[in-house]
């Protein structure tokens, strides 16, 4: 089956809110402002199977809304994240940061290139972010840093 990854439209808003909605995800954010920054995973009838998104920061992007299905192969998920890569790239960020609470995926997120860091290194432009301020009411949240 082949999987096509594409960035979203304002067409795509209603689709991607239910979908993360059915993952138990927050879609505080997601509107007609923020979708060119969500990249979909989709099969080739069109069916969304995954999504990866980024709050736009200037500088700096923050990863949110990481679903995928269940049996998508591990490489849609680094082709997912390396498009993201050139998304930012291409809107000109210097560096993509992400927040967990699930230290079970810090080796794959270090496996993408991403490097732990401390809240205090987080850039303060995130403060302002509703999904920032949630992770750091989660006692064991973590932050990792992409450097571009």
């Amino acid at each position: 089956m082949e999987s096509v990854i594409r960035k979203a439209g304002k067409e795509d808003l209603s689709n991607l809110r239910e979908f993360l909605e059915r993952a138990n995800l927050g879609t505080d954010g997601v509107n007609e402002d923020s979708i060119g920054c969500f990249l979909l995973l989709e099969d080739e009838e069109g069916t969304l199977r995954g999504t990866l998104g980024m709050e736009a920061y200037a500088d700096f992007g923050l990863l949110r809304s990481l679903v995928v299905t269940p049996g998508q192969a591990e490489k849609e998920i680094f082709v997912l994240f390396d498009q993201m890569v050139q998304l930012a790239k291409e809107k000109g960020m210097q560096s993509l940061f992400l927040a967990t609470n699930k230290g079970t995926a810090l080796p794959f997120f270090e496996l993408m290139g991403f490097q732990k860091i401390g809240r205090g290194d987080l850039p303060q432009q995130f403060y302002g972010s509703k999904h920032i301020r949630h992770v750091l009411n989660v006692d064991n949240s973590l932050f990792l840093k992409f450097s571009l």
